[in-house]
């Protein structure tokens, strides 16, 4: 009785152990909301933005006035000869010299064309850009994590379908010895059902294999360790309106708001330069100090000066010629605005096109998904009855193994449709800027 109750003790004690190590299941969301957390490429172009956003100031685009203090400190040790006549001597004075000098500095510039307005603007579409950019990463490596998480949920469902093959399998060989021992089949049947149950066990090992490696990529995605297991469902609930979609892609897609700002800032960078062909006015203004202490060693005496003065001035600049410079950064500029012009038709068309044969593809693997859906349930039916016929000596290990065959490759199909689809799914919603 006691060796019975330290038994049941340790069965409950490695089932509690058990399900304390079992591996968390991770769902879509959760996978998303981690990479959101700690994928790298985010946090880097987070950061960007951040540049982006900090670099816009008025300060940057010149609208405020620079203050500076200055001070400076100099000493002379200055000796000077002299004589009265010319029969006299030199008489030697040594005099030591110190000044001290100080003041607080402004400059401004008041008016520069609107330059610095248009610059301010500028700043304001760079930032923007940055955030749209920031937005393009966050798209761009959730499309990849939920790639990689059906991808896991793929290669689960491929081993399901190997796993059951090899339960098909083993009824297979079971029949085929017992037919086998009671001479009614040859033992070439044996045989090559056992071949094919060696076969579709080392298909199992390797998708094994397969699944850990598809794990570890969306670990490495997630920047998280590969302790977690994902559903092995996929769920489809998205209905896209191919009308609805068009219409909304030219103002939702990021690729397309990130030519549009690139335009933005070059016109603004072409208004910028127009503005430095006009007049700048500068204001200047100061308040300085300075002290000076001479000390003559020579009659041992000491004079000091102390002086106090503001300064205000003014100053403006009329660009005349400087070489052609100016006019050929605005011919450049122009330049600029049409290659940005261009990116964004071409983006617009490209985009269009990406739209188009997402939604052909979508609904292309939802028609398959549903025919291949039907050819498994057709599948796995002539493979039970195949069986069954192999059961009553009416089937031939031939026509098993083509049934077998055939419902393998259907598995394969569907698990493979199901993962196009979402992916389809998963394009279009990247496309729109919705996932």
């Amino acid at each position: 009785m006691k060796n019975i109750k330290s038994l049941l003790l340790t069965i409950i004690v490695l089932a509690l152990g058990s399900g304390a190590y079992a591996q968390k299941v991770l769902t879509i969301d959760e996978a998303m909301a981690l990479a959101l957390k700690n994928n790298f490429d985010i946090s880097v172009s987070k950061s960007e933005a951040a540049i982006s956003a900090t670099n816009n100031t008025a300060g940057a685009a010149g609208m405020l006035p620079s203050i500076n203090l200055t001070g400076s400190g100099n000493y002379a040790l200055k000796q000077t000869g002299s004589k009265a006549s010319e029969n006299e001597e030199y008489t030697n004075q040594q005099n030591g010299i110190a000044t001290l000098n100080a003041g607080a500095e402004l400059s401004w510039t008041i008016f520069d064309g609107g330059k610095m307005f248009v610059a301010k603007s500028k700043l304001n579409e760079i930032e923007a850009l940055g955030e749209i950019r920031y937005k393009q990463q966050v798209l761009q490596t959730l499309a990849d994590v939920i790639s990689a998480y059906y991808n896991v949920v793929k290669q689960k469902q491929q081993l399901a379908a190997i796993e059951q093959i090899i339960k098909y399998n083993s009824e297979r060989v079971t029949i085929a010895e017992t037919a086998f021992k009671t001479g009614s089949k040859s033992k070439t049947d044996l045989l090559q059902a056992k071949i094919d149950l060696n076969v579709n066990q080392q298909n199992a090992i390797n998708q094994k294999t397969a699944i850990e490696t598809a794990r570890r990529e969306l670990a490495r995605k997630l920047v998280t360790d590969s302790n977690f297991d994902v559903s092995s469902e996929v769920t489809f609930n998205y209905t896209p309106d191919r009308d609805e979609l068009n219409q909304r892609i030219y103002t939702q897609n990021a690729t397309i708001q990130a030519f549009e700002k690139q335009l933005a800032i070059e016109k603004l960078q072409l208004k910028e330069n127009y503005r430095t062909l006009l007049p700048q006015v500068n204001l200047s203004g100061g308040y300085y100090f300075q002290h000076i202490t001479n000390n003559n060693f020579d009659a041992d005496n000491r004079s000091q000066s102390r002086s106090l003065w503001p300064q205000i001035g003014a100053s403006m600049v009329i660009p005349i010629f400087r070489a052609g410079n100016l006019q050929r950064q605005v011919a450049l500029s122009k330049i600029e605005v049409d290659i940005a012009q261009y990116n964004l038709e071409n983006t617009r068309n490209q985009v269009n096109t990406e739209l188009l044969n997402a939604l052909n593809t979508f609904e292309s693997q939802q028609q398959l998904l549903t025919i291949e859906k039907e050819n498994n349930e057709l599948a796995r039916e002539n493979l039970d009855i195949s069986l069954q016929r192999m059961r009553l000596g009416e089937a031939t290990s031939l026509e098993v193994r083509m049934a077998q065959n055939d419902f393998e490759e259907s598995a394969t199909r569907l698990t493979n449709y199901r993962y196009a689809l979402k992916i389809a799914e998963t394009r279009l919603k990247q496309l729109l800027g919705e996932l």
